[in-house]
């Protein structure tokens, strides 16, 4: 990958070894441990224009997703194994364990958000409060996937798809498929909101073949594994019991297919939200009224 600008000045770069290869992180700012996790077709920068803020009152480890950003790509198998959000989510939980934090807060967008839910369902005690940026849970996705919302994510088929279909269609011209799919995700269906040097940095991963097979395994996963682990736990009855708070843009994804706060009460115990002026990329569209938000809910 190119060299690419640095949008976390004074941040410690963190390459950190775990089971599912080494995980990189930038860290910064000072208190309690706030882990941050981006989503799909972004890395860790998706965070820059918020850090500023959380990191007056917190510890931040942002981090890439194994196969994301900087972070190693692990060797996949028939069954999409090291890109469940379960073997992710013990992932994180390894990294912040050899940052020296058993015990800490987190936020996560996207496919970010899925490996925070899925941490708080796997490892209760490790998390303090549990925030989760425009997503509903993939059993949710998949259960209502009707024609409106197949044509919104259409890309959750399409990249489930066996290898090596759409690795080859996203390589004949990934700059113009990842700006397509970004400017059709905001508010402004334009790619306004993205800072050029972050847009870089999200681009660069889509150019390398490696890199577009580890999001598809993401998202193999995500059509089988994910599903599978949220139904046991909703057939169970078990329910998310750390404080949660649920963000959404109001012309987001999550809000494309139900009340994004009706659906996670159903899912969790002690969960309160509401949306956010923006479409998907919160953190981007709307900094501002995204990063008061999670003051908010972080430092109550």
């Amino acid at each position: 990958m190119p060299d690419l600008a640095d949008l976390f000045p004074g941040y410690k770069s963190e390459w950190i070894s775990t089971s599912g290869g080494r995980i990189f992180a930038r860290v910064g700012g000072s208190g309690p441990p706030l882990l941050l996790l981006h989503g799909f077709s972004e890395t860790h920068v998706m965070w820059h224009k918020v850090a500023p803020k959380l990191a007056e009152r917190f510890t931040l480890i942002v981090a890439d997703l194994p196969g994301y950003g900087w972070s190693d790509m692990p060797e996949s198998d028939a069954d999409h194994t090291p890109y469940t959000k379960r073997a992710m989510a013990k992932v994180m939980v390894e990294a912040m364990e050899q940052l020296g934090h058993v015990h800490f807060a987190l936020a996560g967008h996207d496919r970010g958000g899925r490996v925070s839910y899925r941490l708080a369902f796997d490892h209760p005690g490790r998390l303090s409060k549990l925030a989760v940026l425009d997503i509903l849970p993939t059993y949710e996705y998949w259960a209502r996937m009707d024609r409106a919302y197949a044509l919104k994510i259409y890309h959750w088929a399409f990249l489930a798809q066996p290898y090596p279909l759409p690795e080859k269609l996203i390589l004949g011209d990934p700059d113009a498929f990842l700006k397509e799919k970004l400017k059709s995700w905001t508010k402004s269906k334009t790619l306004d909101p993205f800072d050029p040097r972050a847009l870089a940095h999200y681009l660069a991963p889509f150019r390398d073949p490696s890199r577009v097979h580890a999001m598809c395994e993401d998202y193999r996963a995500g059509a089988h594994a994910d599903f599978d682990a949220d139904k046991a736990d909703r057939d169970a009855g078990n329910k998310i019991t750390v404080p949660m708070l649920a963000l959404w843009g109001n012309a987001g994804i999550a809000a494309a297919a139900a009340t994004p706060l009706d659906t996670w009460m159903q899912w969790a115990t002690k969960v309160t939200g509401s949306p956010i002026d923006s479409g998907h990329f919160l953190t981007e569209e709307n900094p501002d009224a995204t990063a008061r938000a999670l003051l908010d809910f972080f430092a109550d």
